[in-house]
């Protein structure tokens, strides 16, 4: 919300000195707005700036665009030749004014925005003393001051001053205050509700702009018909007839409305735009002789299309919410008019619609169209229904007087503004709620300075009923929240929450904790991205139709169309951040996430039931509502590009690869204190021939790998990138498994190495598997230090050295023991998987 500040005075009676800042600070202390930015309007802007008359005008010829010498009367005293009374000499480009205009006119010594200083000289063999300005180069943006203005020179009406002082005349030594408005104070969107809140804060008072006589209703108003008394609860309508088309805006009224963010159009709409901004109430208006029968309210029926004014063409939905007459569809209620009655050049006639519309159905129909517009802005955050007479009398009057109109005497109004229900509080609630005393005179104060009306109901209670623009005070606490907001957030006692004494982190969560950890002392980064895709996310991972990663949890409100679905794979939120990451310059990188994925039930309720928030919930209620949710199973997954190791003085880098992924699923076992079986497997988005299977007990739990290369290409990864992705919740045991300490032997070491040759195909898994429960109790390790591949081993053939470390707990191991151990290792490998041992 941008409030010009000379506007917020008119209806505020702030303490002398006060400034901008100054209001700024009290409302965000008083949380009556957060702010964005106070604006300097004309910054850099100095005179002398002043308002003259164009007294003659010389074409001047021979150069390559059209150039005028200019005589403007100004009444200022400027610097150069010339009196007060004498014409100053300008030179001009510009041709939208005429002898007679009224323009702005920088003197010399005058400075606009942008340093850009106005000096006297002499250009195009004549002598200018000054500039004749355009609203652009004042920095006032698209004013719209004259039909002949356009984008040239400012054309002031006839009646401005000549002579003043063009700033403070039009409105350059004014500040700007945005505020950010908060989805449950949309009275805030308006002048009428900064100003309440400025004069509660400084404690002054307040002139309620919307505090004007209304007329009655009668029979002889314009005819309105209102089929969904919920989706719209009251409808006033006004008219006025003898409106002077070409009659232009008033400056002050262009001004404001441009400091306030909106462009000035015609002066029908300015007015309805003002009032708007004035007292939160959106204004629409029809070209009577453009109307066709009564107006109705009504819901949309299928089958109906409406042109909206941004020229766009609607297929209606049955839940939209209509302003219709006998020609059909005539707006979409609350958001946006139609082409069709729209006010133009020669409207002389209006129908002043002020209505207020339920907020729910207009935030749906603003979503369901895409079509935000300033009035849906209000609407959807409950515009005050009780402001509605008022705002269609001020357009009114204000058509009267700046437009020639004639109101008629007709006045119809639909319906009856309710204000929110009664609650009664004890008047000591607000200080329970803070851990403040407040007296009761502090209480009751406040809850008026909101608006509230306020009754006595035995000793200790209040009776307190909100005001039609407070929607949002529903329940005792959001009473006590005002009371505790205008006191003051600085009078809240500094005080430390007690913790209860818990049980500690669950044996679950120890884990999850030592899993982060882990990966994290290994060197990777932790991601937390968003837990939302879409099935584009999928393709690009090239997860063939049935994959059941496919079957997704749907959002009923997404945040984003692309990603409409809840997550079942850690991957595309991982590989996105990657990508960001190598597209900002790093390169190498290893990240990680832990975090849960949403797989549905097939047997779940459609909708999860509602819990009352009186009592605790039952256990069957625990459970129906658990059953209504989809299964959220926690996972971690790792990404890695670029260099694993870096290169230095002590030599190359390494690259990261798919022996990198596998690890890090060791690394997570080794936290988990399980043993990860590995074997080959086929499954997207992996390279078919370097991905692993990863398997806890027989049960699998992930995979691991280089991602394959289509998949690289398409999310433009890196090439050889790695990832490995594996269920948590399956790894974990079901209780504590203690780990034993190994026990340090005094006995020297036995070390015996072979070299198996087998087929390329058989996993080195399966080799060490076999070595070592063939090598029996005395094997103290093994490990693989070397894999050869080539023509003296033939093709499809492997090599894999192996270094097999032996030792007895209470003995030197002899020779030929060790040897024993080692030829039944090797044996029983033959035997499995086909291994010969290499000569």
């Amino acid at each position: 919300m941008h409030v010009p500040y000379s506007w917020l005075q008119d209806y505020v009676a702030l303490p002398d000195g006060t400034t901008a800042f100054a209001v700024a600070d009290k409302l965000t202390q008083t949380g009556g707005g957060k702010l964005e930015t106070i604006e300097r309007v004309g910054e850099g802007l100095t005179g002398p700036l002043v308002v003259g008359k164009v007294a003659a005008i010389e074409e001047l010829t021979g150069f390559k665009k059209p150039i005028r010498h200019c005589q403007v009367v100004v009444t200022a005293a400027a610097e150069g030749p010339g009196s007060a009374a004498d014409p100053q000499l300008i030179v001009c480009g510009a041709r939208n004014f005429a002898v007679g205009d009224h323009v702005v006119v920088a003197l010399p010594g005058a400075v606009l925005p942008g340093d850009f200083r106005i000096a006297a000289r002499k250009t195009y063999s004549r002598d200018s003393n000054g500039m004749i300005c355009s609203a652009g180069e004042l920095g006032m943006g698209d004013a719209v001051f004259d039909s002949k203005a356009g984008d040239g020179i400012i054309v002031l009406s006839p009646d401005s001053p000549v002579g003043a002082d063009a700033i403070a005349y039009l409105g350059l030594d004014d500040e700007v205050i945005e505020f950010e408005v908060t989805p449950d104070r949309g009275y805030t969107l308006s002048l009428r509700g900064i100003a309440r809140e400025a004069a509660t804060g400084f404690d002054v008072p307040f002139q309620d702009p919307a505090a004007i006589q209304t007329p009655e209703a009668n029979d002889s108003g314009y005819p309105v018909k209102i089929e969904d008394p919920a989706g719209c609860d009251v409808f006033v309508a006004r008219t006025v007839t003898g409106i002077d088309p070409h009659a232009p805006s008033p400056l002050w009224m262009q001004r404001r409305l441009q400091m306030s963010g909106m462009r000035p159009i015609s002066l029908i709409v300015d007015v309805a735009n003002y009032v708007m901004l004035e007292l939160g109430q959106p204004i629409h208006t029809y070209d009577r002789q453009r109307l066709s029968g009564p107006i109705v309210v009504r819901r949309a029926r299928a089958g109906e299309v409406l042109e909206t004014l941004d020229g766009g063409k609607r297929q209606l939905d049955p839940a939209d919410l209509l302003i219709t007459d006998d020609s059909g569809p005539i707006g979409l209620a609350g958001v946006m008019g139609g082409a069709s009655t729209e006010i133009h050049d020669g409207s002389t006639e209006v129908v002043v619609e002020a209505a207020h519309f339920q907020a729910t159905s207009i935030a749906k129909t603003v979503r369901r169209h895409k079509l935000p517009s300033e009035a849906a802005k209000r609407f959807e955050r409950d515009a005050d229904p009780g402001a509605a007479a008022a705002a269609a009398q001020r357009v009114v009057d204000l058509l009267v007087e700046l437009a020639g109109g004639t109101a008629e005497p007709g006045v119809t109004v639909i319906g009856a503004v309710t204000r929110p229900a009664a609650l009664t509080i004890p008047w000591t609630h607000p200080g329970r709620v803070a851990g403040v005393d407040y007296t009761r005179e502090e209480v009751e104060r406040r809850l008026h300075q909101v608006g509230c009306d306020l009754e006595a109901s035995g000793d200790d209670d209040l009776v307190v009923t909100p005001p039609s623009w407070r929607a949002d005070l529903r329940d005792p606490n959001d009473l006590a929240e005002e009371v505790i907001r205008l006191e003051g957030f600085d009078r809240l006692p500094a005080t430390l929450p007690r913790a209860s004494a818990g049980t500690g982190y669950t044996h679950a969560q120890r884990i999850r904790r030592r899993v982060g950890t882990a990966l994290a002392s290994a060197g990777y980064a932790e991601v937390i991205a968003y837990p939302f895709l879409g099935q584009a996310d999928l393709d690009a991972l090239g997860l063939p139709e049935n994959d059941p990663r496919r079957i997704t949890v749907p959002l009923a409100n997404p945040i984003s169309e692309e990603q409409p679905s809840m997550r079942t794979t850690l991957l595309p939120g991982l590989l996105a951040a990657l990508r960001r990451n190598v597209g900002r310059g790093t390169a190498d990188l290893a990240l990680f996430e832990q975090g849960l994925v949403f797989h549905p039930r097939k047997d779940a309720a459609p909708v999860a039931p509602r819990l009352t928030v009186e009592r605790r919930p039952t256990d069957e209620e625990l459970a129906s509502l658990d059953a209504a949710l989809p299964r959220q199973p926690r996972r971690v997954a790792v990404v890695l590009s670029g260099l694993r190791e870096p290169a230095g003085w002590w030599g190359p880098g390494r690259p990261a690869g798919w022996q990198d992924a596998i690890q890090a699923a060791r690394i997570i076992a080794d936290a988990c204190r399980v043993e990860l079986e590995i074997s080959q497997d086929q499954h997207e988005p992996w390279h078919p021939g370097r991905c692993a299977r990863l398997a806890v007990d027989g049960r699998l739990v992930g995979h691991a790998g280089e991602l394959h290369p289509r998949v690289v290409a398409e999310l433009g990864l890196p090439p050889r990138t790695a990832a490995m992705e594996l269920e948590l919740d399956r790894m974990i045991p079901a209780e504590e498994v203690l780990t034993q300490a190994p026990a340090i032997s005094s006995m020297p070491v036995a070390t015996q190495d072979v070299a198996l040759v087998v087929d390329a195909m058989v996993p080195e898994h399966d080799v060490e598997a076999a070595l070592r429960e063939g090598a029996g109790a005395l094997l103290e390790s093994v490990r693989l230090f070397d894999v050869y591949t080539g023509e003296r081993i033939g093709e499809g053939r492997k090599s894999l050295a192996f270094a097999l470390r032996f030792r007895a707990p209470d003995r030197t191991l002899t020779a030929e023991e060790a040897s024993q151990a080692r030829d039944s290792a090797v044996e029983l490998a033959a035997s499995r998987t086909g291994a010969v041992l290499r000569s």
